[in-house]
């Protein structure tokens, strides 16, 4: 960039805002001090012909039309062009003073659900509005206030972006910047989140990787729905295509037709579009069939196959303690004959695996000549009874990935034994198809959780054995059961993001996630009230009103959003049975939103059960005087019934060991009913709405009100909120 920037010498700050946005969009910017320039002055862009453009916005604007497009800091498009403008005039808006604070509510309230301003990546929009903020004071006290948890997320992030980093600290501003100078853009959202566990590290160093180049993928094997740690590849391989701009492919591993249906393909789908992911195609690896088939020949050609009619169980014991096989000699013309007759199914074919030729006296037990093709009569879900046999993962993995042009890898620590196994059989792949390019391998931790199993085996048997409902039980460690659970993705997306790319395996506890979600949840989800219905207590009130009233009362008191419901009030109440146990007669307590109750009568039955209270309005009384707040309904037939479920963990060991037979600890009393009924507000209640019952928890909508049906019970599933005492447990 031929133009100077040109900024006050005594607020070098002013100068911010340009500099980190032209490091982001790739161009050399030269910058000045001028000393003529007074401290409250506006930076300039000088040109070489003597034209200036004043103010950040402008200069700005400037920046993003200057920038090659593959940078896109002013948008994807026309329409995002548009809104980074916008979002340059709001900033002006963050500065100093008594509308600060509400401008960073309106901001924080707008990236509630979003990581960046415009868009999937940082923009010229993102650049001002850090800016400003990094030059303001009382942005620090009110980031530590946790009133803005969003717009602080977000703060944390953009700091992480090295541009940012670099240009804060070279305005003296490194005080207030996250990240040392080597710190990667996808040091991500979560670089302190409360109850999130330790910040996420991207630093990984992607070897021979290319700004604009890398590649990667997300492999899902449709054989079950994916769960949490499937969510943790999808986004681990699409932050890392975010960092170095490169792209993200979907391809499913599809080479088991005894394990594959339509029905997981459509809810990987499902779960993938509902991660948000942004990826450039999906393919399959049934796709590829006939290269894999042409490459195995080719390998077999090459001496680097054979065909081996061991029995399973002997072919095990012998790579174990590293016999060579008595096939492994065989001609490649008589290994081609088998080839033929495995593909066509044919009983001798049937009796033979195609295995490749590595090192049977190798210390890794992967790399003793692995299966390369075996056969299967069951139909395919894509391809039908075309073919009789399949390739391996472990051989079409590298094939494939290599042939659509994978740059990077990711895999769990997990396969780490297999990572050799990996390029040797690549290489002896690209000796027979040297058009194929090098793939790398990048291992990180798997996800695990206390009382938890991720293994789709596992999970695929309590579908099976009716120990849950489905693979979207809100039990299972599914993407759809924890959702419909009611985790929100927002919370799933950062809790993961904070694992980072860690290679170090441990037990997550299921705290973390929760309490994540809770602060999501808890600023913008309505408040309503429930009675349990099992020995709820009747109050008779002496001096309540003589017919029912209604009051408007605010569904969040600190989120007007959430809207406004009624609060029927009446002469008759119910409470729950463990609130009246612990009220003594005559004590006064508070009637939730309504006001102080003196309770003058307490009737129980012989054997303490508590039967009726009559009671006393006193709204003149002293809510801080008193010990119980209580939650109440007035009695009415409009209150809708409903099942309070609560649920505990699938299994009962908080660790399993590989030696553990796992139906050995499954926990079949995972779930409680109780109940209860509801508001009459909750009548209007949608499937899929969060709200909290007061003093009883965080709750989302499974079966609304159905008004055809109105004895049938709504049904709430419980939302853990991360606090010990009230984490999922045993029964």
């Amino acid at each position: 960039m031929a133009a100077v920037l040109s900024f006050p010498e005594k607020t070098p700050g002013a100068a911010l805002a340009a500099v980190a946005a032209a490091k982001l969009a790739g161009l050399a910017l030269e910058a000045k001090p001028d000393p003529k320039l007074g401290a409250k002055d506006a930076a300039k862009l000088i040109f070489p012909g003597g034209e200036e453009l004043a103010g950040v916005p402008s200069i700005l604007r400037y920046i993003g039309r200057a920038a090659q497009p593959k940078a896109a800091v002013y948008g994807a498009d026309a329409l995002s062009a548009c809104q980074v403008d916008q979002w340059l005039d709001i900033s002006q808006t963050l500065v100093p003073g008594a509308g600060f604070e509400a401008a960073c509510t309106s901001v924080n309230d707008f990236l509630s659900l979003r990581t960046f301003l415009v868009g999937h990546a940082p923009t010229l929009a993102d650049v001002a509005c850090w800016a400003q903020l990094q030059l303001t004071l009382q942005w620090d006290r009110l980031k530590k206030g946790g009133a803005v948890a969003h717009l602080a997320r977000w703060y944390d992030f953009m700091n992480s972006l090295p541009e940012l980093a670099e240009a804060a600290e070279a305005y003296g501003l490194k005080r207030r910047s996250a990240p040392a100078k080597h710190a990667t853009a996808a040091d991500a959202e979560l670089a302190k989140a409360k109850g999130g566990g330790d910040t996420g590290s991207f630093d990984v160093g992607l070897k021979d990787a290319q700004m604009g180049k890398v590649v990667t993928r997300f492999p899902p094997e449709p054989s079950g729905y994916l769960h949490i740690g499937h969510a943790k590849a999808a986004l681990l391989n699409q932050h890392f295509a975010d960092m170095y701009k490169g792209r993200l492919l979907v391809r499913f591993d599809d080479t088991n037709p005894s394990k594959e249906k339509d029905e997981y393909v459509e809810n990987i789908i499902a779960d993938i579009q509902r991660l948000g992911l942004r990826f450039e195609k999906i393919s399959y690896t049934s796709d590829y069939f006939p290269q894999l088939k042409e490459c195995g020949e080719r390998m077999i050609k090459a001496g680097m196959l054979y065909a081996d009619d061991t029995p399973v169980e002997q072919m095990r014991e012998e790579r174990m303690v590293g016999t060579e096989s008595r096939c492994r000699g065989r001609s490649v013309q008589e290994n081609l004959r088998l080839w033929g007759e495995m593909f066509a199914g044919s009983e001798e074919g049937l009796k033979n695996c195609m295995r490749v030729k590595l090192d049977m006296s190798a210390a890794n037990k992967a790399l003793r000549d692995p299966v390369a093709f075996r056969c299967n009569l069951t139909h395919h879900w894509r391809t039908g009874h075309t073919y009789k046999c399949y390739p391996t993962y472990d051989f079409a993995c590298p094939f494939v990935d290599a042939y659509e042009g994978v740059t990077h890898a990711l895999r769990t620590s997990e396969y780490k034994d297999r990572e050799a196994q990996f390029y040797m059989i690549l290489k002896m792949q690209q000796q027979v198809w040297p058009e194929l390019p090098h793939v790398h391998i990048w291992d990180y931790a798997r996800l695990s959780f206390v009382y938890t199993v991720l293994s789709k085996r596992k999970l695929t048997w309590f579908v099976q054995n009716g120990v849950v409902e489905s693979w979207t039980d809100p039990r299972m460690p599914t993407v759809q059961g924890m959702l419909r659970r009611g985790l929100q993705l927002e919370a799933l997306k950062e809790f993961i993001l904070s694992q980072g790319a860690s290679k170090n395996v441990t037990y997550q506890e299921w705290d973390k996630i929760w309490s994540i979600n809770k602060r999501v949840i808890d600023p913008i989800c309505p408040r309503h009230t429930a009675v349990e219905s099992e020995g709820r207590v009747p109050v008779t009130l002496s001096n309540g009103p003589a017919a029912a009233e209604f009051v408007e009362m605010p569904r969040h008191a600190k989120h007007p959003p959430a809207g406004t419901k009624q609060q029927m009030r009446s002469s008759t109440l119910w409470i729950d049975q463990a609130d009246a146990q612990a009220i003594a007669e005559g004590e006064e307590v508070t009637l939730m939103g309504w006001g102080n109750c003196i309770m003058r009568k307490v009737h129980k039955d012989g054997s303490g059960v508590v039967t009726a209270i009559d009671g006393e309005l006193n709204l003149e009384g002293d809510f801080k005087k008193t010990k119980l707040k209580l939650t109440w309904l007035a009695q009415s037939d409009e209150c809708p019934p409903m099942e309070l479920q609560h649920f505990g963990y699938l299994v009962t060991k908080r660790k399993l060991e590989e030696e553990d037979n796992f139906e050995d600890h499954v926990n079949r009393h995972s779930k409680t009913v109780t109940p209860a009924v509801g508001d009459a507000n909750m009548r209007s209640l949608k499937q899929g709405e969060v709200i909290q019952l007061e003093r009883k928890g965080y709750f989302i909508v499974d079966v609304p009100f159905n008004p055809e049906q109105p004895q049938q019970p709504m049904v709430l599933f419980n939302i853990p909120d991360g606090r010990a005492k009230n984490m999922p447990g045993m029964a």
